[in-house]
């Protein structure tokens, strides 16, 4: 949709988007293959401070499956190997633009494609990569919950509940999925919650969760993005 050249901005961006922005003949790309469009740090709310994280990164792994066949296990190592490669890695960076090695982004094959991506290339050259963090554990049960969460997020956007309302619900309902996941046990990483606490326990004007500040929505600030490109090569991201 963002290729088609009706939307101004796209907040949440993967990696692998790219390659569909930048096909020529598009409306968002000049006709000399280089892109209408730019990347740009995520814009930060309130609640952010000086050294926390700005986004994240989903940082893919192989699955191999205990007590397989064997041979089905080798040839599918021999294929995980093969995907991998130095040269495959290359390849698969420039047509996918899914980076997975320091030497592809370094590579020559990136400098020459730089100009067309709108500023990929420079951000994962650029130390500020550190601040978008690898994704972590997976949450139990994840199809559930993301059910709940979709649900709870669409009465919010219509205006049959406030936010605040929605999120309350969505929590409660979480927590009661989660707590089945707790008393049926599960051979890893079984969710443990703790009892209900007043929330005052746990917000604070020192440190993550915050207490809700008394302006939640200050003045907006624009900034250009030359600074923002400077931002990333000295990894000081705003």
């Amino acid at each position: 949709m963002p290729a088609q050249g009706q939307i101004a901005q796209q907040i949440f961006w993967y990696t692998a988007f790219t390659a569909d922005m930048t096909k020529p003949g598009l409306p968002v790309v000049n006709a000399d293959g280089t892109p209408k469009w730019r990347m740009a740090p995520g814009p930060n709310g309130p609640y952010w401070k000086q050294g926390m994280q700005n986004g994240y990164q989903d940082v893919g792994s192989w699955t191999f499956f205990e007590a397989h066949d064997a041979n089905r296990t080798a040839a599918a190592w021999l294929y995980a190997q093969f995907v991998t490669a130095k040269t495959t890695s290359l390849k698969k960076t420039i047509v996918g633009l899914t980076p997975i090695r320091e030497s592809d982004i370094q590579s020559k094959a990136m400098s020459d494609l730089a100009p067309k991506l709108g500023g990929l290339v420079e951000f994962y050259r650029s130390p500020a990569r550190v601040a978008w963090t690898p994704t972590g554990t997976n949450v139990p049960d994840y199809p559930k919950l993301a059910q709940l969460w979709w649900k709870n997020v669409a009465v919010a956007v219509t205006g049959e509940k406030t936010p605040q309302q929605a999120m309350d619900n969505l929590a409660e309902e979480m927590d009661q999925v989660m707590a089945r996941l707790e008393r049926a046990g599960m051979a890893r990483c079984a969710p443990k919650l703790n009892k209900k606490e007043d929330p005052k326990k746990y917000l604070s004007d020192k440190g993550a969760p915050w207490a809700k500040l008394a302006n939640e929505k200050p003045k907006g600030e624009t900034i250009a993005y030359d600074t923002l490109l400077n931002a990333w090569k000295a990894g000081k991201v705003r």
